[in-house]
């Protein structure tokens, strides 16, 4: 009696790939920035400074040739302070959300506070709570609904 080797192995369906859904796309990206400013939140506390970089393909002026390169990236940070208390917007598009009616800015107070509230941001993230702000606004060049002023 022989085995094969197929039969060896656990088949199954092929997995849907969730990159294609626009909400994990906006989930994903976002989580990458609040990455980004945990970063220099930390920079921050430390009393040091973060340079983020990205990297570029450079044509050698001499060989000709393409090489990649590292260029330093500007990235501003979403907290900044008023009357010696810290404030932190959480921005998606360039832009802060609403997290309640009419308040974009959560208060973190002390600079310490900091790290352990874009943590907190990034749980929720996470964990789905901030996914009706982001499905809120629409992507840029999308097609606008029409509406009848005539009705209205």
């Amino acid at each position: 009696m022989t085995t094969s080797l197929l039969s060896s192995l656990k088949v199954t369906a092929r997995p849907e790939d969730g990159s294609k859904n626009p909400l994990i796309q906006r989930r994903e990206k976002l989580l990458t920035k609040l990455g980004q400013q945990k970063i220099l939140a930390t920079a921050l506390v430390e009393n040091e400074t973060h340079t983020f970089y990205r990297e570029k393909w450079v044509k050698d002026e001499e060989t000709g040739e393409k090489e990649k390169v590292q260029v330093p990236k500007k990235v501003s940070p979403w907290f900044y302070k008023r009357n010696n208390r810290y404030y932190l917007e959480v921005r998606s598009g360039n832009k802060p959300l609403e997290l309640q009616k009419g308040m974009h800015a959560i208060e973190v107070g002390e600079e310490d506070a900091l790290v352990t509230t874009i943590e907190t941001i990034i749980q929720a993230v996470v964990a789905g709570e901030l996914d009706p702000l982001l499905t809120k606004g629409k992507k840029p060049g999308a097609a606008k609904e029409k509406t009848n002023s005539k009705n209205q």
